[in-house]
């Protein structure tokens, strides 16, 4: 038996581990409402407090999973009282050239953050493949355009195919209201898609995808800047959070990495899975110490079809790389 905080509630270790059979379910929720991967964790463990806290007080009426996704929601909802939402520097301002300066970096609560696969999937390969859409980087930052009831209505009907009566249930509202809001919701999605960058589900099993990210690699760490382009597609995006600046297009890409981002010539690439996508931990060469690479970034690709359409460098490397259980540096 375990007792939880300081109050009488005792519960069995096997309730326990019913809990923790559902946290990366429940962790890939709160990151699509959150849009942070260190949020989600937050929102998970204080989920399971609540739920030691209250197991008493369940009376067995839903199944534990629905209980538990109703405090998850609760928890999330509490987190998002107020008007901030993520985003990604596409959605703050139009692109930039490749010789603008960069502009003073913007805090991380600004920015929509990749999440590792390990937080999100489990070991079902079929179960991880249908969460990979609702995982990805465009869906995530449509997803923050919604109010937060919203936002909540849309994932447990569309993504976690709650039925309306569950939603409802959990929401504490009518099932007529969760229908309303959920044509609502579809709506405003509709239209923040639009300008999102359109990117496939990765399938490791693809070989023209994989094909493609290796290429990538290839490229990029031989800093050949014309294979480069011609893996890109001819509107793709290159971000860098915690800037607000975004480069658009094949050429203006090359261009910027050569002057800018010149620093990362000779960079090593590590594979990762982020969002359901190719991920890397770059490391660039240190400034200071010969035969050492540094952290430089998350670097996420979004790919549709034979072409990359996203290259994102999340430079948040202090609060990244731990979460991805990456080295402090390479030799």
């Amino acid at each position: 038996m375990s007792e939880t905080g300081g109050g009488s509630t005792t519960i069995t270790d096997e309730v326990l581990k019913s809990f923790e059979g559902h946290r990366r379910e429940l962790c890939a929720y709160a990151y699509r409402m959150l849009g942070s991967s260190f949020e989600a964790e937050d929102a998970v463990q204080e989920t399971f407090t609540r739920a030691w806290k209250s197991y008493d007080a369940f009376e067995g009426r839903s199944s534990v999973r629905s209980w538990l996704y109703k405090i998850c929601t609760n928890v999330c909802l509490d987190m998002l009282d107020g008007p901030q939402r993520r985003a990604r520097p596409m959605d703050l301002t139009g692109a930039s050239t490749p010789d603008t300066p960069l502009p003073p970096p913007e805090p991380d609560y600004v920015w929509v953050e990749p999440i590792p696969n390990g937080l999100a999937f489990g070991a079902d390969p079929a179960e991880a493949a249908s969460a990979k859409d609702t995982l990805r980087l465009a869906f995530v930052a449509a997803v923050q355009h919604l109010p937060a009831t919203q936002r909540a209505i849309l994932i447990m009907r569309e993504v976690l195919r709650f039925s309306a009566n569950e939603t409802a249930d959990m929401l504490n509202v009518s099932p007529a209201s969760v229908n309303s809001a959920l044509q609502r919701a579809r709506a405003t999605m509709s239209k923040a898609q639009e300008v999102s960058t359109v990117s496939d589900v990765f399938d490791e099993a693809n070989a023209q995808q994989r094909k493609l990210v290796d290429d990538f690699v290839a490229a990029f760490e031989s800093y050949d800047m014309a294979a480069l382009t011609e893996l890109l597609k001819a509107d793709v995006a290159l971000s860098m959070p915690p800037f607000s600046l975004w480069i658009s297009g094949p050429e203006n890409v090359a261009q910027f990495m050569l002057t800018t981002g010149s620093a990362c010539r000779d960079s090593r690439m590590i594979p990762l899975g982020a969002n359901g996508m190719p991920a890397f931990g770059h490391y660039k060469p240190s400034a200071d110490e010969p035969g050492v690479w540094v952290p430089w970034s998350i670097t996420v690709l979004e790919l549709d079809g034979d072409r990359i359409a996203g290259l994102n460098f999340f430079l948040d490397t202090d609060r990244l790389f731990p979460l991805f259980g990456l080295a402090p540096e390479l030799r």
